[in-house]
């Protein structure tokens, strides 16, 4: 008996713009194609490749991850044409392995062992339709091979005041037939004031799913704290083998969480499955293939620079060729990420970190267990993207400086640390030169935070963010000023001219180390009072206040991220002052410390991260 690993699958909505992720046409695509969820039409002549995002078959992950050692291409058609099938090579490549002539009613075969896949490639397809047409009914990737485990899935989705986006990703599980034929449970862990169970179209969407949707309300622990409670009440369910993490503000390709379910049940051991995130609001543009921690300074990143917002529209699968190799991922962002319950039940929960961390240091201790992540190829979601925001400024600034810290003194694999403490250090210098004295002090009371020990972590789950949003009070330069409002003055100098072309490279080397020093001598000496400002001397937009340009003066205007808003900066020696010493002291303690409180984050970690301390915070005992 076969199994289905992957569906050739079409839009779910009409929207032209993703397109791209699903095929490649030459040249365009008709006007009067007509598709549904699984088939399309080609008119007369017509070729269309499937060596796309979405459609495409990752064969060197199948390979190296699973007990699938031969797959099979079965497509359903009708109309004269032939089909031919394509691989590539982990350089991108492109080799033909097999063609057939299609006529009439036809369903058609190809097998391919996987065998040659080890470090990169790809399989795919291309349709050429005949002098009249050629329809395709319907095309999956299959084994013969029997999975590991046939266990279910279950969904944890956590929101936070998102109920429109939650009711519509309910709404598209419950319209998938297939995956709702392999869903357990919906667990939705609501811990928001706008609740999901008052938001338009839920209760239409809560009878479609029956008895499979739990609606789980509690106090707003973060993300990692509903997280968490998803895998609580996932060790709970005795049909599920696996969970699936989703952010709230996003739209979910069904078929993708089906691939990832398909994927754990034929790992050879449990793996974690991640999906990639594109970009909600630019479709086509994809965040990161395969994300890492970079040990040195103990930060995430791509695993090369090319991937960072890679648009499909410009480069395709077939056109780009590091997306051939396969890339290992130490860790998968939980806006979507499939957990097999034996690494929960095995490792734990989510650390107790409100946001930000949380899912790069579950990577980093899966692995530790011997358990990996994959950040697989055509599973994926749109989320909402963060270049609109700036979140190292905001009361996240907190949840930066802590969880890097407290993640690194769990798992990096440096002495000390390596150079995460002087990076951070380093950061709140920039800040600090730039005005940015709320973000600064966020930081200190991250540093001061981490002294305080494992167990002030679940401690301050619940209290964390509200004190950091309290203390923007005592920071103007956290007020936005939206346009005509009278409380900011004009810029003396008007606004500066915008910078064209690529982002300029700052101070370095002896440069910076004379830049540091004049620009802090000159900082600490200025006579300047926020409660009495310097008139701004100019006007910044977002993208041209660079770190070394916004010192050159006492008071600047900055436009918001997300174009909305002004913010106004302004120095005050008195605060300059205050937060450099708080910074240098709390960096200075880590450093000296370091060994010591590694030891003891590491000896707390297993009881902080099980079930029955994370039962006590849920109780809120």
């Amino acid at each position: 008996m076969s199994t289905t690993l992957q569906n050739v699958v079409f839009p779910a909505s009409a929207d032209p713009e993703v397109l791209p992720l699903y095929e490649e046409t030459e040249p365009t695509p008709r006007a009067d194609r007509s598709f549904s969820r699984r088939g399309t039409v080609l008119g007369a002549g017509d070729r269309v490749s499937f060596a796309s995002y979405f459609n495409a078959f990752p064969a060197s992950y199948w390979q190296r991850w699973t007990v699938v050692e031969q797959v099979s291409l079965e497509l359903r058609t009708r109309g004269a044409g032939s089909a031919v099938l394509y691989r590539s090579t982990a350089d991108g490549v492109q080799q033909r392995v097999a063609s057939r002539t299609l006529d009439g009613e036809a369903v058609t075969r190809f097998e391919v062992p996987l065998t040659r896949f080890g470090d990169g490639g790809w399989l795919w397809f291309e349709l050429i339709a005949g002098d009249e047409g050629l329809a395709l009914e319907g095309g999956e990737w299959r084994t013969d091979a029997p999975p590991v485990t046939d266990g279910k899935l279950s969904i944890g989705m956590t929101t936070y005041n998102k109920p429109d986006y939650c009711v519509a990703t309910l709404r598209g599980l419950a319209d998938d037939p297939a995956l709702a034929e392999v869903v357990d449970r919906v667990l939705l862990i609501d811990q928001g004031t706008r609740k999901v169970r008052d938001e338009p179209g839920f209760d239409a969407a809560a009878a479609e799913l029956g008895a499979k949707l739990a609606v789980i309300e509690q106090g707003n622990l973060g993300g990692s704290g509903g997280f968490a409670r998803a895998m609580a009440e996932t060790l709970r369910l005795d049909d599920t083998d696996f969970l699936l993490l989703l952010d709230d503000d996003i739209e979910l390709e069904t078929e993708s969480a089906l691939r990832a379910l398909q994927f754990g049940r034929f790992s050879r051991e449990p793996t974690i499955v991640g999906g990639h995130m594109f970009d909600l609001l630019d479709k086509p543009v994809m965040h990161a293939w395969a994300e890492v921690v970079r040990q040195r300074d103990f930060m995430w990143q791509p695993s090369f620079p090319e991937q960072r917002r890679h648009d499909f529209r410009r480069g395709a699968l077939r056109e780009t060729g590091w997306m051939h190799a396969r890339l290992d991922a130490d860790y998968n962002g939980w806006w979507m990420c499939l957990i097999p319950k034996r690494i929960i039940q095995t490792i734990g929960l989510a650390l107790p970190l409100f946001i930000k961390w949380d899912d790069a240091e579950y990577g980093l201790r899966a692995r530790e267990y011997g358990f990996r992540t994959v950040s697989l190829p055509g599973v994926a979601l749109w989320h909402v993207a963060w270049q609109d925001k700036d979140d190292t400024q905001d009361w996240q600034a907190f949840f930066h400086a802590r969880n890097r810290v407290v993640v690194g003194l769990l798992h990096s694999q440096e002495p000390r640390g390596g150079a995460l403490v002087q990076f951070n250090g380093r950061q709140d210098i920039k800040k600090l030169f730039n005005m940015q004295y709320y973000a600064v002090r966020l930081s200190v009371d991250g540093l001061e935070a981490v002294l305080e020990g494992p167990d002030a972590l679940h401690r301050s789950l619940a209290t964390a963010m509200p004190r950091a949003r309290e203390l923007a009070a005592e920071y103007p330069e956290t007020r936005v000023y939206l346009p005509d409002d009278p409380g900011l003055p004009a810029a003396e100098q008007g606004r500066a001219l915008p910078h064209r072309g690529p982002k300029p490279a700052g101070p370095a080397g002896w440069r910076l180390a004379l830049f540091t020093l004049r620009t802090a001598l000159a900082q600490a000496l200025r006579r300047d009072d926020e409660t009495r400002p310097a008139p701004p001397e100019v006007e910044y937009a977002k993208r041209d206040a660079f770190w070394w340009v916004v010192p050159r003066h006492r008071s600047v205007i900055v436009g918001t991220a997300d174009g909305a808003g002004k913010t106004w900066f302004r120095h005050d020696r008195a605060k300059f002052r205050r937060l450099w010493r708080q910074s240098r002291r709390a960096s200075r303690r880590i450093e000296r410390e370091w060994n010591d409180l590694a030891a003891r984050y590491r000896s707390a970690l297993p009881r902080i991260v099980s079930p029955e301390e994370w039962w006590k915070t849920f109780d809120g005992r």
